[in-house]
């Protein structure tokens, strides 16, 4: 299976490229602006240089790819979610974090919603985008993100609220690898997985 990773030198996209490489199953394009810094390419690994706002340079690097891992954070989320748009990329999984709908608690993580920090508004306007468009994605809702068990996680949909405001990053891996061995899970659907707070 060809999968890409954009945003892979970033801590998650670290980790989360470690793991698939553990599984010889998985042939990885690695994409970042330093990219090339970080990873050597090898029969397995294509390290690209790019930025993801450039739809033409992402287009060539996506090419022939069978699943999109997009975690990217920052003000330019919602250029790079539109280029995935309307490259039409066969299956993606977008990375953000809890908060964007305003489905926390008042007094579990609250202070995290969109509504009342504006850093959230990029991650926002990128998942409505993807959530418009006609692509096979899943959005997966993360909070802060800790070192801690795979198994540490309960998984609610858009319109629950989650159980809390933090995430294991080995939870995540967990669920994202489970979406890649079967692409039908969680299909257009936006999940959030937080550890229980509550």
């Amino acid at each position: 299976m060809n999968i890409a990773i954009i945003g892979a030198t970033g801590n998650f996209g670290r980790l989360f490229t470690a793991k698939l490489l553990t599984n010889p199953n998985y042939q990885l394009t690695v994409i970042s602006k330093s990219a090339q810094n970080i990873y050597e390419n090898s029969h397995r690994v294509q390290a690209k240089s790019l930025d993801a706002t450039n739809k033409k340079d992402l287009e060539k690097a996506l090419e022939g790819h069978d699943l999109i891992y997009c975690a990217v954070s920052g003000p330019d989320q919602a250029v790079i979610a539109r280029n995935l748009a309307e490259l039409n990329v066969k299956r993606l999984v977008y990375m953000t974090v809890v908060g964007i709908y305003n489905e926390l608690a008042e007094d579990n993580g609250g202070e995290y919603n969109v509504d009342n920090e504006k850093e959230q508004i990029p991650n926002r306007n990128a998942v409505d985008i993807i959530e418009e468009s006609d692509l096979d994605y899943t959005i997966l809702r993360c909070g802060y993100l800790i070192p801690g068990d795979e198994n540490e996680y309960v998984i609610t949909q858009k319109g629950e609220t989650p159980k809390g405001y933090i995430t294991t990053s080995a939870s995540v891996e967990k669920v994202a690898l489970e979406i890649i061995e079967d692409n039908a899970k969680y299909s257009r659907e936006s999940i959030s997985i937080t550890k229980d707070m509550s």
